[in-house]
């Protein structure tokens, strides 16, 4: 006996409520808007400038250890992170601590490294200082302008791709909803004021592909009922295509979050942000993929006669004499 989420005969009508379902996407996206131009993003060491302090250990990393222990300190954002390497020895155990610049300074200052070093030392004895690197305010701006280029450049390629592929209308569908869903998590993480550094763009352009993927395989079959059912009005054609890959759109969302909510509880303070981006970000991309991306195809129009050639084409030189 198979497993079915979704029945196989659906008939919901996914374009009744149409309004509803845009009008809180677009507050959502207000909200959002309203409060990255408020309080901004809580930008990470890799956006913020700090220093990074590579240690070495016999004894395994405890990142609860190494965090209380510099807790005291009072630093703001310490990021601690275990390196794993294949080439390193059975009792050789090194982590990456990084600190954020305070404010007015392009990186942390001796005494605070000292005081870090000491604040460790006690914690674990034979722990061993191997590099001290430091980023400045300069360099975490290029990282911001890069980020964002690579955003803007991943839609831009999706733009085309879909272009190709299918026609205008469908590339406006689709990059109607990747604006939506990148928006809606920019935004809640204005809001919570979760920390925003280079793993939440690596999770923005996981997004991107994940909720592309949903969004061509909804099209993909538009485009073969199109075909199918030429004189059926658009909107039903929609809905059609729509309940008909409802059931692999509910089955891979779920299955996706079952990993990505494991990840969330198990994973450690390193992926969770990561992780939360690629929750939310399954959530919005499957819904706009269905109501934001469909609904915008529905406004546009979109050629109905697939099947239809240019008659001269191959019979250009029919009536030529030879």
């Amino acid at each position: 006996m198979r497993l079915k989420l979704v029945r196989q005969d659906t008939s919901f009508d996914f374009f009744s409520r149409w309004k509803l379902w845009l009008g809180i996407s677009a507050f959502m996206m207000i909200v959002g808007f309203a409060s990255f131009a408020i309080q901004g993003l809580n930008f990470g060491i890799d956006f913020r400038g700090g220093t990074t302090v590579r240690t070495e250990s016999t004894q395994p990393v405890d990142t609860a250890i190494y965090r209380d222990a510099i807790a005291v300190l009072e630093l703001g954002d310490v990021s601690i992170t275990e390196v794993f390497d294949p080439t390193f020895e059975a009792d050789q155990n090194v982590a990456m601590i990084r600190i954020q610049a305070q404010e007015g300074q392009e990186a942390v200052t001796p005494d605070t490294i000292r005081a870090v070093q000491g604040a460790l030392a006690e914690a674990v004895p034979d722990i061993k200082f191997v590099s001290v690197e430091s980023v400045g305010p300069k360099v975490s701006g290029e990282l911001i302008q890069t980020a964002a280029i690579a955003v803007v450049l991943a839609i831009g390629a999706v733009l085309v791709y879909i272009w190709l592929r299918f026609e205008w209308q469908f590339a406006l569908g689709a990059v109607a909803a990747l604006v939506h869903d990148l928006i809606l998590t920019i935004g809640v993480f204005s809001e919570l004021q979760i920390k925003f550094d280079l793993a939440i763009i690596a999770a923005l352009l996981t997004i991107v592909g994940y909720s592309l993927n949903d969004t061509v395989v909804v099209f993909d079959r538009v485009r073969e009922n199109l075909r199918k059912y030429k004189k059926r009005p658009l909107a039903e054609v929609l809905n059609i295509s729509i309940n008909e890959t409802l059931s692999r759109t509910v089955m891979t969302s779920v299955t996706t979050l079952l990993a990505l909510i494991s990840l969330y509880v198990l994973g450690g303070d390193v992926i969770r942000g990561f992780v939360f981006a690629m929750i939310w970000g399954v959530i919005v991309g499957t819904y706009s993929s269905v109501f934001v991306a469909s609904t915008i195809l529905l406004w546009l129009g979109v050629k109905r006669n697939w099947d239809k050639q240019d008659p001269t084409v191959g019979n250009q030189y029919a009536n030529i004499d030879a």
